[in-house]
């Protein structure tokens, strides 16, 4: 039951500073969606999802957005998996610079230079921890949609889970490295925060870590390591640019593997950082009932303008890596799959989040329900959002206060609990077509 991800980083939807390099990333993101599609049917089975390590946006703008939620779109419909299965965490690019006021720069200086008790301090306080997710509103709109929401505790995300065996289980934890980011942000100052850095092994299941910046750029990465090495298979990063490939032995019968992503669309393109992603292949290895990765590099030749593979990134390196899995053989040992079942991919299921116990993703959601979700939160602005809730009498139309994304998250299930799902998907359809009837005027 292997299950096959894209992997994608470092985006940046909205980065083009003049006209012609519109057409050459949007070219170079076409021929992905062209290279993704072939590799995958050479494998004869379908995605079970899309990974995005991080800077999806440029400036963290709901036009940018926009953009990056139609593309993936096109992603998951040529690579066979449901447009609801996209797991993503924030990078630095995914903050609004323009939210960071006077008053929130000085607590993120103040956490820099006091660490963990400064950060817990500001997340134990209410109108402090809004305060310091007001950067991510466009993106919280965005990740919500698809069940992604970033834990405003500073906790790490909810996750979710994939079988490649029976009693064999994948699961994908998220976190959130630039919850201190700031307007310009130096290597080693970043911080995940004890909230992130603490997540229960459990037996039978293997980690996969999703974060935007390398152990390198934080403060805590000494701290870190030692959860991750013990508790986490692989870290999947991105915001170097540039790709790189390294396994450590932990100890015996356990390994750690760390995969920096380059970037699917860089700042420039040059000799050393050009369009990059992978395709990430999870399965079972019997033989040693261990985690195996095996990793698909897929890279842009100038000469042809094309994506191939990148035999240079795998030079001295293997495709397959079997990893010692401590957490695998700690459950009692699964039978073979049977002949013929890969050719199913295995279905993402969410999970609780293990350290706060909450789900911020219903288990119960149709996918019907996830879809309206996914159209309310990403494919709306707040404006109209707001004038939807107004409609259907779920809020005054006289309130005057700011509905932030948790509160609108509320209203949203309400409706849904009250069976107003229909009336809700009307709406949306109404006020998008609205919408383009207004761009194309």
């Amino acid at each position: 039951m292997a299950a096959v991800f894209i992997h994608l980083s470092d985006i940046h939807f909205g980065q083009e500073k003049d006209g012609g390099l519109v057409f050459i990333n949007n070219d170079a993101k076409k021929r992905l969606l062209d290279d993704a599609a072939a590799e995958i049917a050479k494998l004869g089975m379908s995605a079970s999802g899309i990974i995005v390590t991080g800077d999806i946006a440029y400036a963290a703008k709901y036009e940018e957005y926009a953009k990056a939620g139609e593309w993936l779109d096109k992603l998951a419909e040529r690579v066979g998996c449901n447009r609801l299965d996209i797991q993503m965490v924030p990078g630095n690019h995914d903050i609004d610079r323009d939210a960071i006021t006077p008053v929130a720069k000085f607590h993120l200086d103040a956490v820099r230079e006091q660490g963990d008790k400064m950060l817990d301090m500001l997340l134990d306080d209410e109108g402090q921890r809004e305060a310091l997710y007001e950067r991510f509103a466009a993106y919280r709109d965005f990740s919500g949609g698809y069940g992604c929401d970033l834990d405003v505790g500073g906790v790490y995300s909810a996750d979710v889970a994939v079988a490649v065996a029976p009693g064999r289980t994948v699961r994908f934890v998220r976190l959130n490295s630039a919850l201190i980011c700031s307007r310009k942000d130096d290597e080693g100052k970043l911080i995940l925060g004890a909230r992130q850095r603490v997540f229960e092994a459990i037996d039978g299941e293997e980690m996969v870590v999703l974060v935007h910046h390398p152990l390198n750029w934080l403060q805590d990465s000494d701290e870190a390591a030692r959860y991750f090495k013990a508790r986490a298979r692989v870290i999947i990063s991105g915001h170097e640019h540039f790709p790189s490939l390294d396994i450590k032995a932990v100890e015996e019968g356990c390994d750690l593997l760390l995969l920096a992503a380059g970037a699917t669309a860089p700042d420039d393109i040059d000799e050393k950082y050009t369009y990059k992603y992978n395709i990430l292949t999870f399965d079972w290895d019997e033989a040693a009932d261990a985690l195996a990765v095996t990793i698909n590099p897929r890279t842009w030749n100038f000469e042809m303008k094309r994506f191939e593979r990148d035999d240079r990134f795998l030079e001295g390196k293997s495709e397959r890596n079997v990893l010692g899995s401590p957490y695998f053989s700690r459950a009692p040992r699964p039978v073979a799959p049977v002949q013929g079942m890969v050719d199913e991919p295995p279905q993402v299921q969410p999970v609780a989040n293990s350290v706060t116990g909450s789900k911020e993703v219903d288990l119960s959601m149709p996918d019907d329900i996830r879809l309206v979700r996914l159209r309310f939160f990403r494919d709306l602005p707040e404006e109209l959002r707001r004038r939807i809730l107004v409609e259907l009498e779920a809020i005054p139309a006289d309130l005057t206060d700011r509905l932030d994304h948790t509160i609108e998250q509320r209203f949203f299930a309400k409706l849904v609990a009250q069976g107003r799902v229909g009336e809700l998907s009307a709406a949306i359809d109404a006020a998008i077509l609205k919408q383009k009837q207004g761009d194309a005027e």
